[in-house]
């Protein structure tokens, strides 16, 4: 009841957001956007991708419609996030904004009052606005036409949504629901206007809950294991030793692996725990252990989304909507797979610092296309509006990707992205960091410890030596600070101590 009055509370002061737009656009052929957002997927899980586990997706048909997608339009192999967390990722998408800037720079703290956020303006052009599933930014507005919404992280089974008409519990698995709800929306829109319609899914988040008809799928196959699975942290700044989110020693047997009382006879984990019970594993092979069944979980929750996304597209050529429909698949940031043994987010490094971004633009983007110039979480809004034909306002981080879509990518697009992290009271001990990465560096300062590293990530991919202290690269490491010190001067962010 609490938050359904703050959000109703939250409408109410709509009102007092600054707009920017253009007058609607009469063009009948302005496209409409279907912007699907899960959570945590990792480009490592997609078969399109050709990342780690990618042929392992293609192999058990992990996620065929989202490869679907990328086959019938294209994908970004450099997507990446400004702080790999939910929340701050959000914030970016919805304000075109670095965390410093939007406000939103840890999981509770709301969009900055007055910003402007792009849903507003999508409305203002004529667009129909919806968004559907999980938020994640309670305390902020939802500044779409009609919303449901999952309070908080919101339950995988059985999960509750809030809508302007109040709390309604929904009976089955979230993902389904969430699509059955955006798909009766799709239904009952205005036929004669575009529309802009945001899928946003909970999986798979953590605690990565199937649905039951994927309750056993997986258990015959293993899923291949990260050559650093267990990383020693050696060769690198102190804080990666510090963290708590690897697999072995942090990931709890009940939550997160559903081993217990509580689960023995749950169907989904009655086979699980009698496995446990016979092999009793412990050391690396409980590490080993655990990272199956936490990838096999995870993966049957990514199943379920590409069910959804499939559904989607379905309906949309059922409904002779294919051809003016823009599909964009996302998430709010990357996970590890067991990289470096861990589970989570929230670092610089490329697991978690690269966000998918698969889109199929009709008559714009060639099938197949593979696009390489860096983007962000930033340029979603300015992207999503020049789309929609209405007026980008000044002042924002990002820039429209829709020059590069159109195969024109422009002489002064950026070289590098910015990434700042701030959340080290979270929950896995991850220290307050900012970086910049460029097509073949990494450079981080960990500014609570004042401890820097620097990755040749083409020499060493799986960034386990920091070369920050090696003289070959000085002339390389000069080049990075200036380079770091000019993008913090760009996107005025003094949070930190020194470039």
């Amino acid at each position: 009841m609490k938050l359904r009055l703050a959000l109703i509370s939250l409408v109410v002061l709509a009102g007092t957001n600054r707009v920017y737009c253009s007058e609607p656009s009469q063009g009948a052929d302005r496209p409409n956007i279907v912007f699907i957002f899960s959570d945590d997927h990792s480009i490592q899980t997609i078969g399109a991708y050709n990342a780690r586990l990618s042929q392992f997706c293609r192999e058990q048909g992990i996620t065929p419609n989202i490869d679907r997608l990328a086959a019938t339009g294209g994908l970004f192999v450099n997507s990446f996030c400004g702080n790999s967390l939910c929340s701050p990722s959000r914030a970016s998408v919805l304000t075109g904004l670095h965390s410093h800037a939007n406000g939103v720079m840890t999981l509770d703290q709301p969009i900055k009052a007055g910003l402007w956020t792009f849903p507003n303006s999508l409305r203002q052009a004529g667009y129909q606005t919806a968004v559907i599933g999980k938020w994640h930014l309670d305390k902020t507005i939802p500044e779409y036409a009609d919303w449901q919404l999952l309070p908080g992280q919101g339950d995988y089974l059985n999960p509750v949504f809030i809508s302007k008409s109040g709390r309604e519990k929904h009976t089955g698995y979230v993902t389904d629901i969430t699509t059955d709800l955006a798909l009766d929306w799709l239904k009952l829109r205005d036929a004669s206007r575009p529309f802009f319609l945001a899928i946003h899914h909970k999986a798979p988040h953590r605690n990565w809950v199937p649905p039951l008809r994927y309750a056993t799928w997986l258990d015959d196959v293993a899923v291949p294991e990260p050559a650093t699975l267990f990383d020693d942290y050696t060769n690198r700044a102190s804080p990666a030793r510090f963290q708590e989110m690897n697999i072995g020693k942090d990931m709890t047997m009940a939550s997160d692996l559903k081993v217990g009382n509580t689960f023995a006879a749950n169907p989904l984990y009655a086979a699980r725990n009698a496995d446990f019970a016979a092999k009793t594993p412990m050391g690396d092979d409980l590490t080993r252990w655990k990272y199956q069944q936490y990838l096999k979980d995870y993966l049957r929750c990514v199943k379920a989304v590409d069910d959804g996304v499939g559904r989607v597209l379905d309906a949309l050529s059922s409904a002779g909507l294919e051809k003016n429909t823009i599909v964009i698949y996302s998430s709010d940031q990357g996970f590890y797979m067991g990289e470096h043994g861990w589970f989570d987010k929230r670092w610089i490094y490329e697991e978690s610092l690269h966000m998918p971004f698969i889109i199929r633009w009709p008559g714009v983007v060639q099938a197949g296309t593979r696009f390489g110039p860096f983007v962000q979480n930033i340029d979603y809004a300015p992207t999503f509006m020049d789309m929609a034909g209405g007026q980008i306002p000044d002042g924002l981080h990002g820039r429209s990707i829709v020059p590069i879509l159109r195969g024109e990518t422009p002489a002064d697009w950026r070289k590098s992205v910015y990434y700042h992290y701030y959340d080290d009271n979270g929950a896995h001990n991850v220290v307050k960091h900012y970086g910049v990465r460029t097509d073949r560096y990494t450079l981080a300062y960990y500014y609570t410890t004042e401890e820097w590293e620097m990755f040749d990530n083409e020499q060493d991919p799986e960034q386990l030596r920091s070369v920050y202290a090696d003289s070959a690269y000085a002339k390389t490491l000069a080049e990075l600070k200036i380079e770091l010190g000019r993008l913090r001067r760009l996107y005025q962010d003094s949070d930190g101590t020194r470039d």
